[in-house]
């Protein structure tokens, strides 16, 4: 591998979580494994608020949920599924991973009350799309999975409008 190839930050965020799984210690752990949440966040936030004026609350977290799709390629699912099975051996990584969860949330929920969605309808739908992130995420990271993450997220949600009118 060339010195100079592209996506040099991807590489160094692979190579470090490597280490840190094979020798337990990376002096800025939460770094590398949070790297990107903040923009996960805002691409998602700014899904929902793109959602048509007349999308329930849940159909503008569904836009939401399915535009995080662009996060979790074929490509990222290696790193994915190592980050997954590093944050949960490490209880403070776990914490970490739950506080960046309820942040997504609460900024979900903030983007579904701008669009006028009362409480606590927002709060609802919000934990209810997490719920939904959450797990579609560890389907996809599952080493049988193949499917990708969108089309895990489109039968997360059927399922959970079906457990919802029932």
């Amino acid at each position: 591998m060339g010195r100079w190839e592209p996506d040099a930050e991807s590489r160094f965020r692979a190579a470090a979580i490597e280490l840190f799984g094979e020798i337990g210690y990376f002096a800025d752990k939460r770094e590398v494994l949070f790297n990107g949440s903040e923009r996960l966040q805002q691409t998602m936030v700014d899904a929902l608020a793109q959602a048509p004026a007349e999308a329930s609350a849940l159909d503008a977290i569904a836009a939401a949920l399915t535009k995080a799709g662009d996060f979790f390629d074929d490509d990222r699912r290696p790193f994915a599924r190592l980050r997954s099975t590093v944050i949960a051996a490490n209880t403070d990584l776990r914490e970490r991973e739950l506080i960046k969860l309820a942040t997504l949330s609460a900024a979900l929920a903030q983007a579904l009350r701008e669009r006028g969605v009362s409480e606590p309808d927002a709060s609802l739908a919000a934990e209810a799309g997490i719920a939904v992130f959450r797990v579609a995420f560890m389907q996809w990271v599952t080493e049988s999975e193949r499917r990708d993450y969108g089309g895990i997220v489109k039968e997360s949600l059927a399922r959970l409008r079906m457990l919802a009118a029932s």
